[in-house]
């Protein structure tokens, strides 16, 4: 992420999307690069595939389905705003969460470093939380998270609509379209 850009961010738990499913992913990326699909539109037919999958939530533990874990996440990512980010939008769901940050470009500070610390905090606090259902070698989030640079305002528009409108979208009760844990 460069500064002054805005980026549409997923993270996941792990064990959401089975390996095979990723592989095949992945490789439907490939493909379409190789046809000759540009870059961006490939990501976009990516992204969709990848959060459908995840919407699905056949596989992998949904812990923010306890609104204690999914309000630990959402002040992480609020507190992401002390650090010089700009949060215009996130979405918490079962087993994932998007987030729409932008980056100001006079800020010195590095997207890696502010989601890996995200990870860190938010892992620590909702581990307490689910002891002793989760043991401490085992993973809180999947490593690492999708992102996808937005391109101008219209998209930005659009992406927070899809956002805003994910607990609708993944069928999830009407609870998850009311819970203050969207802000798109």
């Amino acid at each position: 992420m460069s500064l002054g850009e805005t980026v549409l961010l997923t993270l996941r738990l792990p064990g959401t999307l089975p390996a095979a499913a990723t592989r095949t992913l992945q490789a439907d990326l490939r493909a379409a690069q190789a046809a000759g699909l540009d870059h961006r539109r490939a990501q976009k037919a990516f992204f969709a595939k990848f959060d459908a999958a995840l919407d699905q939530a056949s596989t992998g533990p949904r812990h923010f389905e306890n609104e204690k874990m999914a309000e630990v996440l959402a002040g992480e990512i609020m507190m992401l705003e002390e650090t010089g980010f700009v949060v215009q939008g996130f979405a918490i769901l079962p087993n994932h969460a998007h987030l729409v940050l932008h980056l100001p470009a006079r800020s010195g500070l590095a997207l890696a470093k502010a989601l890996d610390l995200l990870h860190q905090r938010t892992a620590a606090a909702c581990r307490r939380l689910v002891r002793p259902k989760l043991p401490p070698e085992a993973p809180f989030w999947q490593p690492g998270w999708h992102d996808y640079p937005v391109a101008d305002a219209a998209e930005l528009a659009r992406i927070l609509a899809y956002v805003g409108g994910q607990p609708r979208q993944a069928g999830l009760s009407q609870r998850y379209q009311e819970w203050p844990y969207v802000d798109g």
